[in-house]
Order: C-alpha cells, then structure tokens, then sequence
C-alpha cells in the first residue's frame, strides 16, 4: 500500500509495513527537545510518575536548550534554568546548551539541526508547537506538552495518531524579493489558521527544491500556524550537505510514494505569489504588501526562529545597504553561529553588522527568542504601549510581544526591512 511521507517515518517508528491516518501507534523517538519554559515541567512530570531517582530512557537522545527568557534579571527566569542544570547533571545528559557558559547556542528551532541532530526520516518530539520547524530536513518533528513529554523522557516513546496528509505543491520561479515567508502566510490565508488540522502539511514542487535549507525551515515552522500536526518535505541533496556538514551520523531518509493518497492537494505558480503580511491579530491575515501601505509603523523587528536565521538578514541587509531606518529596528539572531556570520559576513565591503549600524539599526541583542513571547519586563524588543509592530515572528496573536495594545504585521525580512526605511508597510519591490 502506497504511503506519504510522514506515514513512511510513523510505520518505521512504530515497526510496522504500513499505517493509515487515523491509526493509533506507539513511535520509537529519536530526539526529544525541550526548553527553559517547558523543561522544568516536563521534568516535574517524569520525577512525579517514574521516580525522583529514576533515569531517563537515553540521555543522549534528550537535548535541551534554553532560549526563550535568558538575558533577563527575572527571578524565576533564572530558576527555571538552574532546574535544567540539575536535572542535567544527574542525568548525564551531552546535549545540553547552558546560557552561562561557552556551549550556549540560541533558540532552539534553529540550533537543534546547527548541532546534527536533525536527520531525515528521525522522529522528533519538542516541547514546543514550533519543534515542525525540522521537518526542513525530512524528519517527522512536531510539538507536545509537558505530560507526553515526561512520558517520553521515562520510555522513550509515544502514543500518537497517524494524520492525514494536505500536499501543498509550489511549482516554477519565486520573483524577485519574494521569499519563503511569503510562500507560507500565503498557504495559510488561502486554508485558515485551523485548515491544517492535526493533518501533516507536506511541500513539495520546483520552488521548494529551489529554497535554501534555512528558507525551508521557515516554511516547515509555520505549519502549526495553520494548525498542522508536522510540516515536511522530503530531503534532498541539499539537505545531505547540510547535514553532512553538521553530523557523521549515518543518514536513512525516507519517501513518500508517487501514487500514496493525500487528503487534498493545493497546487500553486510560484510566478503569482508576492510579499505579503497577516495582519493583526492571527497568522491567516493575509494580505499583499502594498495593499496595506497606509499602515504607519513604529517599529520593526527582525529576529526568531522564523526570521533571525543567517538567510533572513543577508535579505535584510539587501535593502538596509542603501537605506537608513526611519523607525526603532530591533535585530535579533537567532543562533550564536548567525550572531558570528553577522560580523564575518561581508556585503559591498562592510560587515552585516556595519551594515546594519550605518542603517541605524539599534544595537544587536545576544542570540534567543528575546520579544517574540513577549518574555519579562527586560526582554530586549518588547512592546510596553500601543505600539503598531511589522515582524519577522511567526506569531501575532495579542499580547505576543509583550503589550497587549500593541498590533503586529508578520513579513518576511525583506518586507520588515523595506518598511522599517519608509515606516510604513511597504513592497521590498518598491525599494531600491
């Protein structure tokens, strides 16, 4: 029987020939991720049903990461990382990236594959709804709470239900200045921010083959945002030499059959797509760019998971090269690797940071999630009024960056950087 993708990845995880959607099956995991904001939980959850002296099934297949509210004075903040060293050090766990010491690497959606642990045909669970974002690299990713979380540090698998699959297929050339985050807020204005529903969102077609691994793992991250269980696509060559570059780790990818049966198939021409937003308050806002040049900004944000990956600020620096901003413009990467190629990169002879300096860009904050939770009083970049915000994130739901006034316009980082020189939503296309 022919199969997707996403049910090839489940039926091996579950050591079976096949499985169709609906089927309940336990996965063997290979990765479980989690976080500052969600480990300690999950910790709770493990200790609470296995044992304050039990010990996690595979220490080396446990990666945890702090990133959400690191560079803060918050009490409780702190403590919740102290937990995590804790927890850690009794359990001999390698993949752990403390904030106070040389091994910090920044959020974790874009560090989990920096480090190799992301490979093709892999079952990772994360406490975290953006954990969709490794299925960039063909792997099966996607996000769990602390109590499935707990169950997986003590057993090291999960019982989950096979989902349905939507093919969202993207054939010929993307335009000048339109990029992957257009691709995707355009998906999910065309379905709904529920039109995706436990379902795997699987992209595919010569415009995906054409992006960049980075460009793909805003896409994949995405998927949640329409509600999808796991976003993919399948790996390629590209995604080997990435891998290759990050890992020795033997690769087994898997594919989905030609013929396996999905739910529905979306079919769009890359030439039509253009740089778009969603407007406040849901990710299916869409809506083009220059359809909203009347919006007055005041300020702009580059940063994330979604938006502060190496890729999204050469985009960035493609238009702030020959500009200077007219609203505050906060720049924050993701991944201490992007916070190095930042000031090794070169562009027209400057570094991006130079670049960005002579934009008169504010100061670039250390790698993490900074305001793109919202996060402490301190957070670097977070609303505190009424402030109307044009954003790289992937979120814009109330309150997301701190105020609960403030209203916030998604874009992809030529989008945010063209607007941030007029302050007003602007078309990167009508800026030199």
């Amino acid at each position: 029987m022919a199969m997707t993708i996403t049910e090839k990845i489940l039926a091996r995880a579950a050591g079976k020939t096949r499985v169709i959607p609906g089927d309940n099956i336990w996965v063997k995991v290979d990765i479980l991720l989690t976080h500052d904001i969600c480990g300690p939980g999950t910790i709770g959850v493990f200790q609470q049903e296995f044992g304050k002296t039990a010990r996690v099934w595979d220490p080396d297949k446990v990666a945890i990461i702090p990133d959400h509210y690191i560079f803060t004075r918050d009490v409780k903040a702190h403590r919740n990382i102290d937990t995590l060293r804790q927890f850690v050090q009794e359990q001999g766990i390698r993949h752990f990236y403390d904030p106070a010491e040389s091994t910090y690497r920044g959020v974790c959606h874009v560090a989990l594959p920096e480090v190799g642990l992301v490979c093709p045909g892999t079952v990772i669970f994360g406490t975290d709804s953006h954990t969709c974002t490794h299925g960039a690299l063909g792997a099966f990713a996607t996000g769990i709470g602390n109590t499935d979380a707990g169950f997986i540090l003590g057993t090291g698998k999960l019982l989950i239900k096979v989902p349905k699959t939507l093919r969202f297929r993207i054939d010929g050339t993307l335009p000048p200045r339109v990029m992957a985050k257009d691709i995707i807020l355009r998906i999910i204005g065309d379905i709904g921010f529920d039109g995706a529903s436990y379902c795997a969102m699987e992209f595919t077609g010569d415009a995906i083959a054409a992006l960049s691994i980075e460009e793909r793992m805003t896409i994949c991250n995405m998927a949640i945002e329409a509600g999808g269980k796991n976003g993919i696509i399948a790996p390629d060559e590209k995604a080997f030499e990435y891998i290759r570059a990050r890992t020795s780790a033997p690769l087994d990818p898997v594919y989905g059959d030609p013929d396996a049966t999905v739910e529905h198939e979306w079919r769009y021409d890359a030439a039509t797509l253009v740089p778009c937003v969603a407007e406040p308050h849901v990710p299916s806002n869409y809506a083009p760019a220059r359809d909203r040049t009347g919006v007055k900004l005041d300020r702009a944000y580059i940063g994330s998971c979604t938006g502060g990956k190496i890729t999204d600020f050469r985009a960035a620096a493609q238009i702030l090269r020959n500009h200077k901003v007219s609203v505050p413009t906060f720049l924050v990467p993701a991944t201490v690797e992007v916070a190095e190629a930042l000031l090794s990169e070169t562009f027209d002879g400057r570094s991006l940071v130079q670049i960005f300096a002579d934009a008169g860009c504010e100061e670039i904050a250390p790698p993490s999630c900074a305001a793109c939770l919202g996060g402490p009083e301190d957070t670097y970049g977070r609303t505190s009024g009424s402030e109307a915000v044009i954003s790289t994130t992937n979120r814009n739901f109330i309150g997301r960056m701190g105020s609960k006034n403030s209203r916030i316009w998604l874009a992809s980082p030529l989008t945010v950087a063209a607007s941030a020189v007029t302050g007003h939503i602007t078309d990167p296309r009508d800026i030199s």
